[in-house]
């Protein structure tokens, strides 16, 4: 799902077992991104203007895998190589292609995608990046590496949401409507430095690198809370993530409501609410070496 920093996993300063914890718990919300949105990336692969199945596909910042067993399953004569800078990741993707029986179809290649070098990925069919590229610090390196990997006719695939999803209506809290908004606004002006590619024109890029973009296509995602309980997992993970980056930015009234709402005990937490919904929208540019 997305290219994260690296991570020094194995021994004991309490910074690396921070690490290590930041890396799970991100690791658990990629994974309900996966499911809860497993049918809008159904959507996306099926949409993919391929003129035949490919059969070598890169998942470029892969994540715990979303993207990865989405391709798989909508190519069953395809093999995935899946590049991460997370080893927790990758080892946690590699689970998975074992408990589903893929394990020969997929290949985990551990890699930093803004060094300049990039590891040997073959000649794909198809590249498929999710919620990777924004991360990058040289993203339109990235692109021309991409170019030069792609087999002659190859396509590209760039999905990116548009922010972190939404939850609450905008009356919630009761007594704070309209937290979720000022929390999102806080986070972007925190994000904003860190990640100047957020929100980029991907279009434009592609073409500057060389591509020919032959398709565009933005996805309004709006899932109703009451069909899984995993939003409301999604939704405490998220938000508890995104205090941690704007708690110091929110008013203390803000805060408290936030707290009270990131309360996995409380009766007034945001895994009691009966009015979720995932709201945010997909784009996805497909753009073809030629």
């Amino acid at each position: 799902m997305n290219q994260t920093h690296p991570h020094a996993p194995r021994h004991g300063t309490p910074h690396e077992h921070h690490r290590e914890h930041d890396t799970d718990v991100q690791a658990e919300i990629l994974d309900l991104d996966a499911e809860v949105l497993a049918e809008h990336t159904a959507s996306i692969t099926a949409w993919l203007p391929l003129g035949r199945g490919p059969r070598q596909i890169v998942d470029l910042g892969c994540g715990t895998g979303a993207g990865t067993f989405a391709l798989l399953d909508r190519f069953p004569d395809a093999r995935v190589t899946a590049v991460d800078t997370s080893t927790g990741h990758l080892q946690r993707l590699r689970a998975k292609a074992c408990a589903r029986g893929v394990e020969e179809r997929v290949r985990a290649v551990q890699a930093d995608l803004d060094d300049p070098d990039w590891p040997d990925l073959g000649s794909p069919d198809l590249v498929w990046a999710s919620a990777s590229m924004h991360h990058m610090a040289h993203p339109d390196r990235a692109l021309r590496n991409v170019r030069d990997a792609l087999a002659p006719g190859g396509l590209f695939a760039v999905v990116e949401l548009s922010g972190f999803p939404r939850f609450l209506p905008e009356s919630a809290p009761e007594e704070r409507p309209g937290l979720e908004e000022r929390c999102h606004a806080a986070a972007d002006r925190f994000h904003a430095e860190r990640m100047p590619h957020r929100g980029a024109d991907w279009g434009t890029m592609l073409t500057a690198a060389g591509f020919t973009v032959e398709g565009e296509r933005t996805i309004t995602v709006n899932v109703e809370g009451s069909r899984s309980e995993a939003i409301g997992r999604y939704a405490l993970g998220g938000l508890r993530r995104i205090r941690t980056a704007v708690a110091g930015e929110l008013s203390p009234e803000d805060l408290t409501a936030l707290d009270r709402l990131l309360d996995a005990d409380s009766p007034h937490g945001i895994l009691r609410r009966d009015d979720l919904a995932v709201r945010t929208e997909r784009t996805v540019w497909a753009a073809r070496r030629t």
